[in-house]
């Protein structure tokens, strides 16, 4: 006897997409985006004829959401009926007495658990399901601590938001860790394997498997993320295939402006990059600029914006290529200024900042305030 489930986490319902700068008719087209990827993990759920679909939390924003995602979350899910639906509300969809998870009548087949410790269901003969939920924003304890421990025979899964310790620092900085724990406490407690929510970068374990944001939320995401299709055999042995259900397009791209001598080969370049591409675009703007050529933002944007919806720039070692050598020969105000500034007891970092923004602000130049 074996189960099968599909597995996802860390929708993100109603985010403002603030990430990518987008505002009005994008973001709005970003976040319809977002629930196609959720027609999608449910469509992949029927296709794969799973038992069971499971979500490991933060499936919406709590103080974004809107009562159209509400009934869009109702009908989706009740679009799956008979296959159970089983909800672990994390800490951006906590549980609580004015959550959508509370106010809606869901169809039978949703099952939201609605208390800080793990409770069982069972989703196949001999299986069994413990899930948990947030019920607050912040300071849920550890799912597995207190002596928690499995009960009765079979093979026992969890099923909650949660920070695994050892990983935390590899989920980049500003990840807090709600409701953490340590890889050692699931096989303590007794449990065959843990689908968790929480982690935005998909990581497995031998006992534990974070899907991933299934749809990005950010640029320089990294790492195969999606749904889950998990398949459990009776012995509690869990093998694990993640499927692509993204909508949204997000690129890294970037110039090197280091040898381009005309704004031309700037827009050749932006053109290559940008070729066969859409949805959402990071440029990083890097290398040393000729001083005789202009580099404006919003020329760069503007062009940009005719293939992607939203543009984000940011700059990476960008600098003007001035010949100080050249320049501190010259009879003028610049050449003074460079021969005093070498001439100056300053740490050399400080001096390359003096004399770029020096030569910079001389040369009337602002095309690089933002870039």
């Amino acid at each position: 006897m074996h189960a099968k489930i599909v597995h996802f986490a860390d929708l993100h319902l109603d985010s403002p997409f603030a990430w990518c700068e987008a505002s009005g008719d994008v973001a709005r087209r970003r976040r319809e985006a977002l629930r196609e990827t959720l027609l999608a993990i449910t469509a992949l759920a029927r296709d794969t004829d799973a038992d069971a679909l499971l979500c490991g939390g933060d499936l919406y924003e709590h103080d974004r959401v809107t009562l159209d995602t509400e009934k869009f979350l109702r009908q989706t899910f009740a679009g799956l009926d008979p296959m159970p639906v089983y909800i672990a509300p994390g800490n951006h969809d906590w549980y609580g007495p004015t959550s959508l998870y509370a106010t809606e009548e869901w169809s039978s087949n949703v099952h939201i658990f609605r208390e800080a410790v793990l409770r069982p269901v069972q989703v196949a003969p001999g299986i069994t399901l413990w899930g948990g939920a947030h019920c607050a924003p912040a300071n849920t304890d550890n799912f597995l601590g207190g002596g928690f421990r499995v009960e009765g025979p079979g093979v026992h899964l969890a099923l909650f938001h949660g920070a695994e310790q050892s990983w935390l620092a590899a989920q980049g900085e500003g990840k807090v860790p709600h409701a953490p724990f340590d890889t050692a406490d699931i096989r303590t407690a007794g449990l065959d394997h843990a689908f968790l929510g929480h982690y935005h970068r998909p990581a497995d374990g031998a006992h534990h498997t974070y899907p991933g944001n299934p749809d990005p939320l950010q640029f320089g995401e990294d790492g195969e993320r999606g749904a889950v299709v998990a398949t459990i055999t009776a012995e509690g042995a869990v093998e694990c295939e993640r499927r692509v259900v993204a909508v949204t397009q997000v690129h890294d791209l970037a110039l090197d402006v280091t040898e381009f001598t005309s704004r031309q080969q700037i827009r050749d370049t932006l053109r290559e990059v940008a070729e066969g591409r859409g949805g959402l675009a990071r440029l990083t703007v890097a290398g040393d600029l000729e001083p005789s050529l202009d580099l404006q933002e919003e020329t760069i944007r503007e062009q940009l914006l005719e293939t992607f919806e939203a543009v984000q720039i940011r700059k990476s070692g960008l600098h003007l290529a001035y010949d100080l050598d050249q320049i501190r020969e010259e009879p003028t105000v610049r050449g003074q200024f460079v021969r005093d500034v070498m001439g100056a007891d300053l740490p050399e970092d400080e001096r390359r900042r003096v004399l770029r923004m020096g030569l910079r602000a001389l040369d009337g130049r602002d095309d690089l305030e933002v870039l």
